[in-house]
């Protein structure tokens, strides 16, 4: 009763069988203790016998049931634990939060008062050690605004996801963040993401067999097991959109330095999207529906670790690796280097693929590339899978790996999805059922001044008309806006023919 939409008719018929069985066995049972007959040995030991197969045949399948539906059900971590911490400069005579005494501490106002990390704790954190009483507290919209006074000494401390040296590492003069300064406090705390979280609410009734949007986002986090808030540093963010009737897919890579406006902050002030990341799953989301106009129904986390797990559970991917590329490995402890050519690559060495940006010419953007050539690549692999141990191997290797919205029964339901793709690939010679149209965000390079971190810093201006056609292809896979199919094209049989890519112009 658990696996709720997979062969819905087969399991009801299982069901009345299994409660039949069960009748028979309880009138058998009192038949037998009632008649006490002369060769009851014989009779009782053959009826033991079947009560034991059977109850170990009940027993193993409910186990498998109930695995398969635990696995599924921690991909959806409904608890969270969160942290803060008191941050001061590494110069700080302050060691412990006792010596916190006259100091000025920059804290989240009130507009972020759902953030576990940003507010909720760091509130907590006042009223247990008494900060309000000999200290000034200093409200700010943002983190950004807040790291830039704590290094101006405009400020003496800050109150901060203990995380977030992730958030800053990657901006132009806080490289060295994690070393610049230090942590007096840290408090953690579960809390479940509902109570904190629209996202995770907003698409629990909707039915997976209808078009949908997910958005992938990678977690900077070595940890074998996602259970702590980990920042989605905002380098990879793969919005999706799947229609499971047409089995059509649009994939596009939203740059990291996309300047564009921020959901949560005040006025809404535009800045790179990737640092929306630190504010949440919300203000992320929101940021994305925003400024595409597409509601983003589901969201799926994964780290490091996860990454490299789950490349490896489907025995490696094929990818043609265009120049020699080398990163620190998954838990950066030694680097990793791959060579050019066709090859199937290992989980470590997908990861390289997939975190390389500054060997490659084109930087952020050949990044995102060879992200959606992974994703691409394990889509291909994941599809022919048709072993149940294999199955259940890779649902045992991304269920602590993973975070996402989808409700269990959600995920259930792409049982369907999956069926039908087999049923398709049997009657077809095509080589690819699921059709994936990649999307390009087009735009140029602009160097502005941001306010917050009073620096000026590269930013990448979308195109509008990119954007708008960008739109249109979503829309039109998710069943929003009519599409228009071409019906005839001409082309020169002595150019090769290359593939539109939607949003990349000319413009």
């Amino acid at each position: 009763l658990s696996l709720q939409s997979i062969e819905n008719l087969i399991r009801y018929i299982v069901v009345g069988v299994l409660v039949l069985i069960d009748l028979i066995i309880i009138l058998k049972t009192k038949s037998i203790c009632k008649k006490r007959p002369k060769n009851k040995h014989s009779k009782r030991l053959g009826y033991i016998i079947f009560m034991v197969i059977y109850t170990l045949i009940c027993a193993f399948v409910g186990i498998v049931i109930f695995y398969l539906y635990g696995k599924l059900s921690n991909m959806n971590k409904s608890q969270i634990l969160y942290s803060s911490s008191v941050v001061v400069m590494a110069n700080n005579e302050a060691q412990k939060i006792n010596d916190i005494v006259d100091y000025k501490i920059g804290v989240l106002d009130k507009n972020n008062k759902k953030s576990p990390d940003g507010y909720i704790i760091p509130q907590e954190i006042i009223k247990e050690n008494k900060l309000y009483d000999d200290n000034e507290l200093v409200d700010y919209g943002d983190y950004q605004s807040m790291i830039t006074d704590l290094y101006a000494k405009e400020i003496d401390a800050v109150i901060l996801p203990t995380d977030y040296a992730s958030m800053f590492k990657t901006i132009t003069g806080y490289e060295n963040i994690e070393s610049d300064t230090k942590i007096v406090l840290t408090k953690e705390k579960k809390m479940k993401k509902a109570a904190t979280s629209l996202v995770e609410t907003e698409s629990t009734g909707k039915n997976i067999t209808e078009p949908f949007t997910m958005l992938l986002m990678g977690i900077d986090s070595t940890d074998e097991v996602l259970s702590k808030n980990a920042v989605a540093n905002g380098d990879t963010l793969i919005l999706i959109t799947f229609n499971p009737k047409t089995l059509n897919a649009t994939m596009l890579s939203i740059p990291r330095d996309s300047y564009v406006p921020i959901a949560c902050w005040s006025n809404k002030a535009e800045n790179k999207i990737t640092h929306a990341a630190g504010y949440g799953n919300d203000c992320m989301m929101n940021t994305i529906e925003e400024y595409l106009g597409i509601n983003i129904d589901y969201y799926a986390k994964i780290n490091f670790k996860g990454l490299v797990k789950l490349v490896n559970a489907v025995d490696g991917v094929e990818i043609d690796v265009e120049q020699t590329l080398c990163t620190d490995d998954s838990s950066r402890d030694g680097q990793i280097c791959i060579n050019p050519g066709l090859q199937t690559l290992d989980g470590e060495q997908a990861l390289v693929y997939a975190r390389n940006r500054k060997a490659l010419v084109n930087g952020d953007f050949g990044r995102n590339q060879h992200q959606q050539e992974i994703v691409m690549a394990l889509a291909n692999k994941i599809k022919t899978i048709s072993s149940v141990s294999k199955f259940m191997e890779i649902l045992d290797t991304v269920s602590n790996s993973l975070d996402t919205n989808l409700t269990t029964q959600q995920m259930l339901a792409f049982y369907n999805v999956a069926k039908d793709i087999v049923k398709r690939s049997l009657s077809s010679d095509e080589a690819d059922i699921i059709n994936i149209q990649q999307l390009y965000l087009a735009g140029n390079s602009q160097m502005i001044y941001d306010e917050r971190m009073r620096m000026v810093l590269y930013n990448y201006i979308p195109n509008e008309n990119g954007r708008k056609d960008i739109i249109q292809a979503m829309k039109e896979n998710l069943e929003l806006a009519d599409h228009t199919p071409i019906t005839e094209f001409s082309f020169s049989i002595n150019e090769p023919y290359e593939k539109e890519v939607i949003g990349k112009g000319p413009y």
